[in-house]
């Protein structure tokens, strides 16, 4: 028996995980918590490395994305090296979820309750203000938006009618037409949220053979209309600027870490279900990796194809597939680009908007609850406005990367440098004892990053250090992770 035993620790070891049981949960239970943030038991624990390799294929193709690869091919830099840009990019997102990931697949524990151990109780209260609220609910109202976009394509194409519903009539700056798909997709991403890991696995596993066939088929269809791959590559946009190449690479990187920002800092809202350290990091790395070499030959293609093919300069995938002269090719693919936005908002916006709401009111809010006032807000905040501009998006981009880049700095550095990936799960879930920090404020840990915030957005006021804007997701992280770690002492309460 002892033999059985030692080799069941040594097996944990392995996997890199900690034997969290259902009596330990019950005493957590006890204490206040909702079933939403208590640890995922072992036993529950059922993600394999496929999960991980499909959970954020969707996530890539989607129609933002297209949007902000049509603005990276005016930064002066060659389509073949955007594609390569783009691609390296995918190892820094890889790096950022899989690290960031390990605790929650170690212990089983969400990302509100791992903001604590950085944090404390009270000081994780600013930068789940940030992930959850800010960024979450923001990015659940523009990615919602977008997808409507396509949506109201594939309605008109079936009923032209339908756009001419209201007139000129406008509410809040949206048509009629507009509106009503806005809602109907509004509505489907809110079911969807409700659903959580069990539909969205399935959905994943639905979503990802046809994301294959769409961009495949766009991309070959692409290459035949521009005359062949080379035209492609050789294309010169008009009036591209002339910036330096490695400080574009670094921009498009950063830009694109931003886009991944909320996620990467709330991944443990996801690795919690692993079956192990190794399942989530070959399934996230490969699954990313993959998709992004995909995304960067198909994205850059089709959108410089499509401009040589129509004489014009046409930077928005929807743009290319509603001048389409086939009604099943349009439906098709406006279907599988709905679905990518779908998959988009779940994982990246509104599973960690209701996980955050109810940890920030774990008495009166649990997750679905979490999920109907996050849908309600992104809703309210009318997101048609911030896409009415479309400089307004690399705007929200290079804030969304300073105000989220600095928090994942201060979360790898504490787990991995500072507690050397020691959490002791009964001081950071116990009410009313020794508090792990004074007040239940981290100070080193907020002062950092309000400090790694505030820099790289000088660069929005200041003309001479804009550059620090531009890079915001990597001058954020920097800062915060160096500061923190040249600060910080190991507290004796995790030991």
């Amino acid at each position: 028996m002892q033999d059985l035993n030692t080799r069941e620790v040594n097996k944990k070891k392995i996997m890199n995980t900690i034997e969290v049981n259902e009596e330990k949960i019950e005493k957590y239970r006890k204490l206040g918590y909702n079933e939403d943030i208590l640890p995922n038991a072992s036993d529950k624990r059922d993600w394999n490395t496929f999960n991980y390799f499909t959970l954020w294929m969707g996530s890539v193709h989607n129609v933002p994305n297209y949007v902000a690869v049509g603005g990276f091919l005016f930064l002066g830099l060659s389509p073949l090296n955007i594609m390569f840009a783009l691609f390296i990019s995918s190892f820094f997102v890889a790096a950022l979820m899989i690290l960031n990931g390990a605790a929650g697949t170690k212990y089983g524990i969400p990302f509100s309750i791992l903001l604590k151990a950085s944090y404390g109780e009270r000081g994780a209260l600013l930068p789940g203000f940030f992930r959850g609220i800010v960024a979450a609910i923001m990015w659940y109202g523009l990615q919602t938006f977008a997808g409507s976009l396509a949506l109201l394509i594939l309605i008109g194409k079936l009923a032209p009618s339908f756009l001419k519903l209201g007139g000129d009539f406008t509410f809040f700056g949206i048509s009629i037409p507009g509106l009503i798909a806005f809602t109907l997709f509004w509505i489907v991403n809110l079911v969807i949220g409700l659903g959580v890991g069990s539909i969205l696995n399935k959905f994943t596993a639905i979503l990802n053979p046809l994301i294959y066939i769409v961009f495949g088929g766009m991309t070959i269809w692409s290459i035949k209309m521009a005359g062949g791959i080379m035209p492609i590559l050789n294309y010169v946009p008009k009036g591209a600027s002339n910036k330096p190449t490695l400080f574009v690479y670094l921009m498009i990187i950063s830009s694109v870490l931003s886009v991944w920002a909320a996620p990467g800092v709330s991944v443990s809202d996801f690795t919690r279900n692993a079956k192990s350290f190794k399942s989530q990091a070959i399934g996230q790395a490969s699954g990313l990796i993959v998709s992004y070499a995909i995304f960067a030959f198909s994205s850059v293609s089709v959108l410089v194809g499509s401009s040589i093919y129509y004489g014009t300069e046409t930077w928005n995938v929807l743009d290319i597939i509603s001048k389409w002269d086939s009604l099943f090719a349009i439906s098709f693919a406006i279907l599988v680009l709905l679905m990518t936005t779908i998959s988009t908002n779940a994982t990246g916006n509104i599973v960690p908007s209701g996980y955050q709401l109810a940890a920030m009111f774990p008495k009166k809010i649990n997750y679905k609850k979490g999920v109907i006032i996050a849908s309600i807000i992104s809703f309210m905040i009318m997101p048609w406005k911030l896409m009415e501009n479309p400089s307004s998006i690399y705007l929200f981009l290079d804030i969304i990367g300073a105000i989220i880049g600095p928090v994942a700095g201060v979360m790898i550095s504490h787990y991995f440098i500072v507690i050397k990936q020691k959490i002791n799960l009964d001081k950071l879930y116990e009410k009313g004892g020794i508090p792990i920090y004074p007040n239940g404020i981290n100070m080193t840990a907020f002062i950092v990053t309000l400090i790694a915030v505030a820099v790289p957005l000088v660069g929005k006021v200041i003309k001479a250090v804009s550059f620090l804007s531009s890079l915001s997701w990597i001058v954020g992280f920097i800062i915060a992770f160096t500061l923190y770690t040249l600060l910080s002492k190991k507290n004796q309460h995790y030991n």
